[in-house]
């Protein structure tokens, strides 16, 4: 297969006619500016906000939020399935590290344990390095 005046034709070698042009890009106008991937346009959409009625006042609350008082309204209602989602959600919230943890904090008693040790090696080092530093070196 050699129709290209030299150039090996094959897997993972088009012939030369159908290869991009050197400084072309194969997608020239490229990714538009400011698309969105689904977990943006979520957040974007739950954070909008709505004005709902509760207790004869009018309430502007998030769509999140409206979403929550509608399920537990349903759930205090008796609607069974509505229970179950706001016991898993209730659960879900409750578990340990479901939070958003905060970068270079120290979050709970394993870390502290930690970083104490590493801090009594650093410590130990230090001083066994400056007690040899007093010592005469020995030919």
């Amino acid at each position: 297969m050699n129709d290209d005046g030299g150039h090996e034709v094959g897997f993972g070698k088009p012939p030369r006619r159908t290869q991009f042009a050197k400084g072309k890009s194969g997608n020239p106008r490229g990714r538009p500016k400011g698309a969105l991937n689904v977990a943006t346009m979520l957040e974007q959409i739950l954070k909008e906000e709505v004005v709902i009625t509760l207790n004869g006042r009018r309430r502007t609350v998030t769509k999140l939020q409206a979403a929550f008082i509608q399920l537990t309204d349903k759930a205090t209602g008796g609607d069974l399935k509505a229970l179950q989602l706001l016991a898993s959600l209730w659960r879900s919230a409750e578990e340990p590290g479901s939070h958003g943890v905060v970068p270079n904090s120290i979050s709970d008693d394993l870390d502290k344990k930690v970083i104490s040790g590493i801090l009594s090696r650093i410590s130990a080092f230090n001083e066994e390095d400056s007690q040899n530093a007093n010592k005469p070196i020995q030919e």
